[in-house]
């Protein structure tokens, strides 16, 4: 298994692992799992042209000027990108994070749709 699909696989773990944690009621973590997700499928993006890098910061912003600003791929997952950073950074280092179901699921549902869109233009790519 390459590189590349090894990401995708543990980004489909994660989401599986996400979404088990919203059914036991555990938001905060599924938030951190659904951006493992989404971060996963970025840098295996990334890898198709040869890049890597070494921040959580260098992978999203790289994302979007090599995939969103092409136009590759459509500016809502830069945004989900981004604001799901956001989130888990709120949910895994604030004591009192602002998290409740409905932003989990919509974040998970976002994290879905990222690895689906990525899944096509990497078997489009091959």
């Amino acid at each position: 298994m390459d590189e590349i699909t090894g990401l995708v696989k543990k980004a489909e773990e994660e989401i599986k692992a996400a979404e088990m944690l919203i059914k036991e009621e555990l938001c905060r973590i599924a938030v951190s799992r659904a951006y493992y997700a989404m971060f996963y499928v970025a840098e295996a993006l990334l890898l198709t042209r040869e890049l890597s890098f070494s921040s959580h910061k260098g992978v999203i912003s790289n994302f979007g000027r090599e995939f969103v600003k092409s136009g590759i791929f459509d500016k809502k997952f830069q945004k989900a990108l981004r604001d799901i950073f956001e989130l888990r950074q709120n949910c895994d280092y604030d004591p009192l994070p602002e998290i409740d179901e409905s932003k989990t699921k919509q974040a998970l549902q976002n994290a879905k749709d990222f690895i689906n869109a990525a899944k096509i233009y990497l078997a489009v790519k091959g």
